[in-house]
Protein backbone atom coordinates (compact mmCIF):
# COMPACT_ATOMS: atom_id res chain seq x y z
CA UNK A 1 0.00 0.00 0.00
CA UNK A 2 1.09 3.35 -0.55
CA UNK A 3 0.19 6.84 1.39
CA UNK A 4 -3.16 7.66 2.12
CA UNK A 5 -4.36 4.00 1.54
CA UNK A 6 -3.63 4.04 -1.92
CA UNK A 7 -2.44 1.28 -3.74
CA UNK A 8 1.33 1.40 -4.57
CA UNK A 9 1.93 2.35 -8.46
CA UNK A 10 -1.71 3.59 -8.34
CA UNK A 11 -2.56 6.58 -10.83
CA UNK A 12 -3.59 9.47 -8.80
CA UNK A 13 -6.67 11.26 -9.99
CA UNK A 14 -8.24 14.58 -9.19
CA UNK A 15 -12.01 16.07 -10.12
CA UNK A 16 -13.79 19.13 -10.13
CA UNK A 17 -17.61 19.79 -10.53
CA UNK A 18 -18.67 23.04 -10.95
CA UNK A 19 -22.65 24.65 -12.32
CA UNK A 20 -21.48 27.65 -14.43
CA UNK A 21 -25.16 29.17 -15.46
CA UNK A 22 -26.69 26.15 -17.57
CA UNK A 23 -23.29 24.84 -17.66
CA UNK A 24 -21.96 21.56 -15.56
CA UNK A 25 -18.34 21.47 -15.77
CA UNK A 26 -16.25 18.54 -15.21
CA UNK A 27 -12.62 18.72 -14.89
CA UNK A 28 -9.85 16.28 -13.83
CA UNK A 29 -6.19 16.18 -13.03
CA UNK A 30 -4.61 12.33 -13.93
CA UNK A 31 -1.46 11.41 -13.04
CA UNK A 32 0.63 10.78 -15.93
CA UNK A 33 1.81 7.00 -16.45
CA UNK A 34 5.22 7.39 -15.68
CA UNK A 35 4.53 10.15 -12.85
CA UNK A 36 5.88 13.24 -14.88
CA UNK A 37 3.51 15.40 -13.89
CA UNK A 38 -0.90 15.65 -14.26
CA UNK A 39 -2.85 15.52 -17.90
CA UNK A 40 -5.83 17.79 -17.48
CA UNK A 41 -8.94 16.64 -18.88
CA UNK A 42 -12.73 18.33 -18.95
CA UNK A 43 -16.58 18.08 -20.22
CA UNK A 44 -18.88 20.98 -20.41
CA UNK A 45 -22.39 19.89 -20.58
CA UNK A 46 -25.08 22.36 -21.25
CA UNK A 47 -28.07 21.98 -19.27
CA UNK A 48 -30.95 23.54 -20.77
CA UNK A 49 -34.86 24.27 -19.55
CA UNK A 50 -36.51 20.92 -18.04
CA UNK A 51 -37.69 20.82 -21.81
CA UNK A 52 -34.69 19.93 -23.77
CA UNK A 53 -32.03 17.45 -23.18
CA UNK A 54 -28.67 17.74 -21.86
CA UNK A 55 -25.91 18.13 -24.52
CA UNK A 56 -22.20 17.85 -24.35
CA UNK A 57 -20.44 20.89 -26.29
CA UNK A 58 -17.07 19.86 -25.00
CA UNK A 59 -14.69 16.50 -23.92
CA UNK A 60 -11.29 16.86 -24.26
CA UNK A 61 -9.34 14.13 -22.22
CA UNK A 62 -5.92 15.56 -22.85
CA UNK A 63 -5.78 19.08 -23.24
CA UNK A 64 -3.15 21.02 -24.73
CA UNK A 65 -1.95 17.66 -26.41
CA UNK A 66 -1.07 15.69 -22.91
CA UNK A 67 1.33 18.40 -21.41
CA UNK A 68 2.05 17.48 -18.11
CA UNK A 69 1.51 20.00 -15.39
CA UNK A 70 3.81 20.04 -12.03
CA UNK A 71 0.44 19.45 -9.66
CA UNK A 72 -2.93 18.35 -9.77
CA UNK A 73 -4.30 22.21 -8.72
CA UNK A 74 -2.22 23.48 -12.04
CA UNK A 75 -4.13 20.83 -14.45
CA UNK A 76 -7.77 21.54 -13.15
CA UNK A 77 -7.17 25.59 -13.20
CA UNK A 78 -5.95 25.08 -16.94
CA UNK A 79 -9.10 22.57 -17.05
CA UNK A 80 -11.49 24.80 -15.59
CA UNK A 81 -10.01 27.92 -17.62
CA UNK A 82 -10.65 26.36 -20.99
CA UNK A 83 -14.14 25.34 -20.08
CA UNK A 84 -15.09 29.24 -19.40
CA UNK A 85 -13.65 29.76 -22.60
CA UNK A 86 -15.54 27.18 -24.06
CA UNK A 87 -18.61 28.66 -21.64
CA UNK A 88 -18.19 32.32 -23.47
CA UNK A 89 -17.77 31.13 -27.24
CA UNK A 90 -21.42 29.60 -26.54
CA UNK A 91 -22.74 31.99 -24.93
CA UNK A 92 -25.34 35.24 -27.22
CA UNK A 93 -23.44 38.28 -27.61
CA UNK A 94 -24.90 41.31 -25.97
CA UNK A 95 -26.39 43.71 -28.17
CA UNK A 96 -25.07 47.19 -27.66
Amino acid sequence: MGGLGVPAGAIQMHFDERKIGEYRVYTGALEGPMGDGYIAALVVLREPGSAGATREILRDESLACGHRWASADAALAYAMTKAHEAIRKQAPMPIC
